[in-house]
């Protein structure tokens, strides 16, 4: 199986680092638990995407993309009508949040043990508990955070390798929807044009 692990999670950290500075996210100095809170914003968007049985069409988009050479406005297209929006993007989107907090506070995930392995009987076992409970851990677990109980790359790993499990459990690619989200970001205006934060 698969593991996170095989991923290269600092490349990620600093594209999503890197693409946020230069869309003005990091103009203002701001706390962990500003960007903890919209990690939890983007794991509560991903229940709403669950409960309206929004998920992304991958054939669909790569179909399209694939008939001939796309420009990034035919790109925003097919991710707007096949992708944006899903559980999938948003379980992306706390992914890339958790990899521009690490890049903001430094973090080395080569340096971070995981919390747990995934393995086959793992991943049964967390397919028993529903989309929504497995969210509601996450969040429990981000709202506990606080710098003196421990690093802030522990917290990360964790809450990265729980979206991993999540994906597995969904049955979705999780690294591709991430690389399609940010090159979908990596398109879009200053702060995303009219967001405050």
């Amino acid at each position: 199986m698969e593991t996170i692990e095989a991923i290269n999670l600092n490349k990620l950290r600093d594209e999503a680092y890197q693409n946020a500075v230069e869309h003005g996210w990091h103009d203002e100095d701001l706390s962990t638990e500003h960007f903890l809170c919209l990690v939890i914003s983007e794991l509560m968007e991903a229940v709403q995407a669950e409960r309206k049985g929004k998920h992304a069409d991958r054939i669909q988009f790569e179909n399209y993309m694939s008939l001939r050479e796309r420009s990034d406005e035919e790109f925003k297209y097919a991710f707007a009508h096949g992708i944006k929006d899903s559980v999938e993007d948003e379980l992306a989107d706390v992914c890339i949040r958790i990899f521009d907090l690490a890049g903001l506070r430094g973090v080395d995930f080569s340096k971070v043990s995981l919390p747990y392995a995934i393995n086959e009987k793992h991943i049964k076992e967390l397919s028993k508990i529903t989309f929504t409970k497995l969210c509601y851990d996450v969040i429990v677990l981000t709202g506990r955070y606080s710098s003196s109980n421990f690093p802030i790359g522990i917290l990360l790993a964790d809450i990265l390798n729980d979206i991993y499990c999540i994906s597995k459990i969904k049955g979705f690619d999780l690294l591709w929807h991430i690389e399609q989200k940010m090159k979908y970001n990596r398109t879009r205006p200053r702060m995303h044009g009219n967001n405050k934060f």
